[in-house]
């Protein structure tokens, strides 16, 4: 008898019974949610590339099954001074991805507002002749395209190029180019690695003025034969703008011309905007308390408008995911955000899905069930 008691009485101070499982069901994550739907990715600054922000890294591999480097492949870091490339950073990232099988997107190609000054110039200090402006649009882009063909699936190509009003930015490229800079950028990418595809990125692509423009260069670029994949829409949201029926009708705007869409730097700034909608890290304002108001966390009633306009995008996103190929977060915690230091330095803002202490907020839990919702 005392060798039958004894076991029971382990199972029962165990809270158990021999069939019970010990194991709680595992929670799914994003890409095993989303799988099937389209690509979810996050943007990896450095202290991810190189694995010192390890509980970041944990999320990336654990949620993510897509990545673009954040800064880290931007001309003015890759080819800092004429003819002398860096390439350790984003070798590193490109590894991190291929390691861990995720879709990798090179950004950005050509942007006005992260060149290096001597792109533009000469050892005087003056412009470059269109010529001269065009063969190191040419070295650059072949250079960075080349090294890792075959590796990285998508480009960046050129990103914000087109004003709000639809006009071209008025950017040292246009100036000495004019707006050919453009399919040339196209070009050169293609030559360089045939099998990438090929993207135009953009901020407050919802509005009319710059949709009705972006849809031309789409336009524009498939009639000259070149290849464009899809239209990166930034997705850099607040609390007030877009709304969802205008997001909607700029993807159907946009697929209408036969690329896909991608969100590709996707975050929600739960703050009020001293201004308007502008995502153009140059538009910056005077730091003042009352557009700090969450410096201590956000109180309950907006945390929970900000999970719910969250969760309608991605509803929205997972409703037309025949047009949506990828959705890609600017960044991986709140911590890490540009919209701490944007357009106000010092802010403290809450835009990403993973809080401060790298935990899933509730609205990743939201997005899963609107996958099941929607299915």
């Amino acid at each position: 008898m005392k060798k039958l008691i004894i076991p029971a009485l382990c199972l029962i101070l165990l809270g158990c019974t021999p069939t019970a499982k010990t194991d709680q069901a595992k929670e799914p994550t994003l890409k095993e949610a989303l799988k099937d739907k389209f690509l979810i990715g996050t943007a990896m600054n450095l202290n991810q590339i190189h694995g010192r922000d390890t509980s970041a890294v944990n999320i990336i591999k654990q949620q993510f099954d897509a990545i673009v480097a954040e800064n880290c492949m931007k001309s003015m870091f890759m080819q800092p001074k004429e003819g002398e490339f860096f390439f350790d950073d984003a070798d590193k990232f490109v590894e991190f991805g291929e390691e861990n099988n995720m879709f990798i997107t090179g950004h950005c190609l050509i942007w006005h507002s992260q060149a290096p000054r001597w792109f533009f110039t000469d050892e005087k200090g003056k412009d470059v002749s269109r010529e001269v402006l065009i063969e190191r649009m040419k070295k650059h882009i072949t250079t960075v395209v080349s090294r890792y063909k075959g590796r990285i699936k998508g480009w960046d190509v050129v990103n914000e190029a087109i004003e709000d009003n639809g006009k071209w930015r008025n950017s040292k490229f246009y100036q000495i180019i004019g707006e050919e800079f453009i399919p040339l950028a196209f070009q050169f990418a293609h030559e360089a690695d045939p099998d990438a595809e090929l993207y135009y990125n953009d901020y407050n692509e919802w509005h009319t003025g710059k949709r009705d423009a972006i849809v031309k260069l789409v336009k524009t670029l498939k009639e000259k034969g070149l290849r464009i994949d899809a239209v990166g829409m930034q997705g850099h949201m607040g609390m007030d703008h877009p709304g969802l029926q205008e997001y909607k009708a700029a993807i159907e705007a946009y697929t209408s011309t036969g690329v896909k869409v991608m969100i590709t730097e996707f975050d929600m700034s739960a703050l009020p905007s001293p201004w308007g909608t502008s995502a153009n890290i140059t538009d910056t304002t005077a730091y003042r308390k009352e557009i700090n108001p969450y410096v201590n966390g956000l109180p309950d009633s907006i945390s929970t408008a900000w999970t719910q306009r969250m969760t309608a995008f991605f509803k929205l996103l997972l409703d037309n995911k025949e047009k949506v190929s990828r959705v890609t977060m600017w960044g991986v915690t709140d911590i890490d955000s540009w919209k701490n230091g944007f357009p106000v330095k010092g802010r403290t803002d809450y835009p990403l899905l993973f809080d401060r202490q790298y935990k899933a907020k509730p609205v990743v839990k939201e997005i899963i069930e609107s996958v099941n919702s929607n299915q």
